[in-house]
């Protein structure tokens, strides 16, 4: 269940994020929308790793559009050096 949480977090961060960083995306919405879950679950990982969340806790919200932002940012440096 914790990651289907952070499943739903990160479908709506990866949507905020689209909206945070608008432009041409190499991959569309349906990308953006995946690199959001990815940014989500990158949140938790660092999270409880730096202590913030305990095991079991989700991500914030706050931080899981971070870390979607943070995701898209390098999707798009990697997709743009091509």
């Amino acid at each position: 269940m914790d990651l289907l949480g952070w499943i739903v977090v990160g479908l709506l961060a990866g949507a905020i994020a689209r909206l945070i960083m608008p432009g041409r995306d190499p991959g569309g919405c349906v990308v953006t929308i995946l690199l959001g879950i990815a940014g989500a679950l990158l949140a938790g990982f660092v999270g409880r790793l730096g202590g913030f969340y305990a095991p079991g806790q989700k991500a914030g919200f706050v931080a899981a559009i971070l870390g979607a932002v943070a995701v898209l940012a390098i999707y798009r440096w990697f997709a743009g050096r091509r």
